[in-house]
Formats: structure tokens, C-alpha cells, sequence
């Protein structure tokens, strides 16, 4: 049986098909130049929002308190078994390493887990670390909000009172305007940690 030829493409299906390709490759580049450069800025209207949380000692805590300093904030929960004692206790660590600078950086701890994280949990659990970390809290319906603003994953895992809570892991840094510029990686080399926090102090 003879094959009947596939017809040609005619000469301005070719030309569009051409202009097509340039357009997806422009988008591309244009993305990956938003995206990917280094040292690019993210945006707060990306990450980060309004909210009204409570603190350890039972003070309300909005977005304004990231106004006037560099600040760095996790999200955990007091009931996890490593990977949040393991930050803070960094945390606490680099709060040590900068000296008097130390005092010039807000560390935040932000729960994943209102319903067990009280504020006297809360108050319980961060007189293990630096007294300068400011742990915050609040009803589920307050923190959900901000979770949602910083792009934060949790997901609640298993059953029962021993449940834990799978989160994001990494150290958000915020400018002095409470502006996203980066993160510092979990267990990340402590050179490359405080190289971080000391560009984000010098602004």
C-alpha cells in the first residue's frame, strides 16, 4: 500500500510557527531572570502580610513590629523532636556570635500548632534559648492567615495527642521594612549562615 506524502508545511505556517517559539523563549528568559538571578529581592506582596498574633508574655504582635530592624523568622511548633530545637538552639547561637549586633536582629518563632502551643507553652518551651527569640502564638484562625501570607506548608500528621506537624523548614530573613530577602537553609554551614545574617544586618 503507497503512503500518501505529508503535504509541506506552507511558508506562513512556518513564519508563525517560528514567532511562536521566540515568544515562548522570551517569556522564559524573562522568568528566569525574575526568578533565578542572584541576589534578587522578592517582593513583600509575595511573601509576607498582615497579621495579629500573641507573644510568649501575652502581647499582641502585628506586622508593624517588623518595621525598624532586620528580623528572622521560623515556623515550628513546641512539640517537635528536631528540626525546630535543632533552629532555635542556632538561632540562639548566632544571636551569641554577632555580640552587641545581636541585639539589633528580632528573631521570631512562629507556631504551626495553636491548638497545643498556648502562651504559656510557648513561655515554657523558649526559656531553653536566647531570651531575645519572641515566640508567637494565637488562635487557629489568626495563625492560618499568616501562614498563608509567608507561603508556609504545615500539615498536621497522625492521630491523637502525639500528632506531629510536617512544616517548611527554613529561616526567613526580612529586612528592615519586614521585606522577604532570603533564607537560611536548615542546618545550614554556620560560615554561610552568619555571613547571611550580617549582610542582612549592614541592610
Amino acid at each position: 500500500m503507497t503512503r500518501k506524502p505529508i503535504p509541506a508545511r506552507r511558508p506562513i505556517q512556518v513564519i508563525r510557527l517560528v514567532l511562536w517559539l521566540l515568544v515562548a523563549v522570551a517569556i522564559a528568559g524573562t522568568l528566569a531572570l525574575v526568578f533565578l538571578a542572584p541576589g534578587k529581592k522578592m517582593t513583600a506582596s509575595a511573601i509576607g502580610g498582615p497579621f495579629s498574633l500573641v507573644d510568649q508574655n501575652g502581647t499582641t504582635v502585628t506586622e508593624a513590629a517588623l518595621k525598624g530592624h532586620p528580623s528572622l523568622m521560623f515556623f515550628g511548633y513546641t512539640f517537635c523532636p528536631d528540626v525546630c530545637p535543632t533552629t532555635l538552639l542556632s538561632a540562639s547561637n548566632w544571636l551569641k556570635a554577632l555580640g552587641p549586633d545581636g541585639d539589633r536582629l528580632k528573631v521570631y518563632f512562629v507556631t504551626v500548632d495553636p491548638e497545643r502551643d498556648t502562651v504559656p507553652q510557648m513561655k515554657a518551651y523558649l526559656q531553653a534559648f536566647d531570651p531575645r527569640i519572641v515566640g508567637l502564638t494565637g488562635a487557629r484562625d489568626a495563625v492560618d492567615p499568616m501562614l498563608k501570607e509567608f507561603r508556609v506548608y504545615s500539615k498536621k500528621s497522625g492521630e491523637g495527642d502525639d500528632y506531629a506537624m510536617d512544616h517548611s523548614a527554613a529561616v526567613y530573613m526580612l529586612d528592615g521594612n519586614g521585606d522577604f530577602v532570603g533564607t537560611v537553609d536548615y542546618q545550614e554551614d554556620e560560615k554561610t549562615a552568619m555571613e547571611k545574617i550580617r549582610r542582612l544586618l549592614k541592610g
